[in-house]
């Protein structure tokens, strides 16, 4: 299964990304070892995931959703509260 997620960063900017482990993933972020663009921004909380089929869905979708305003970004999040993705351990 793949994800793709919006992170916001502990400046209040917002970022996209897709993984097929979600929680290794957001774990990296907030390490320091995430994408370029968090590392110096960590650290950073999931506000918005959703589970996709495929690598080509997944990378199709972080496009579209980069895409979008600023505002449409956090209209998703509004619209699509995160749900527990990552189980309990």
């Amino acid at each position: 299964m793949y994800y793709v997620y919006i992170l916001e960063c502990k400046d209040g900017t917002l970022y996209t990304g897709w993984t097929v482990n979600l929680e290794k993933r957001l774990a990296r972020h907030n390490e320091g070892k995430g994408a370029k663009y968090t590392h110096s921004r960590y650290p950073v909380q999931l506000k918005y995931a959703e589970q996709v089929a495929g690598k080509n869905e997944a990378c199709r979708r972080e496009y579209n959703i980069k895409l979008l305003s600023r505002l449409d970004k956090m209209k998703l999040i509004e619209q699509n509260p995160v749900k527990c993705l990552i189980p309990n351990k």
